[in-house]
């Protein structure tokens, strides 16, 4: 799956858990920050996690994904990292190998 459609994706779901009409004043990209761009909660995380559950499966492990990264990194987290961590994600094993 290609980035491109990762973000089509991700931006389907943020509009859905920020609203149709305050989405409409974003332009949601890979430099979009989740805190001071998109200004999301800790239960719109939570959802968003839920919603990438639902739609990529057990490919991948958004709450791992966060647990790894200090609460700073969390706060500065865009939403590119998100699509290049989904993205490395959903490669077949031995996919990148020579």
């Amino acid at each position: 799956m290609m980035p491109e459609e990762i973000l089509t994706d991700i931006r389907t779901m943020l509009t859905e858990i920020i609203g149709v009409e305050y989405a409409l004043s974003l332009d949601i990209g890979m430099d979009t920050s989740f805190d001071a761009d998109l200004e999301l909660e800790s239960i719109e995380f939570v959802k968003l996690s839920t919603m990438l559950a639902d739609h990529y499966g057990n490919r991948i492990d958004f709450v791992a994904f966060l647990a790894d990264k200090a609460l700073d990194k969390i706060i500065a987290l865009k939403v590119g990292e998100v699509v290049n961590y989904i993205a490395g994600s959903l490669v077949p094993a031995g996919a990148l190998d020579g």
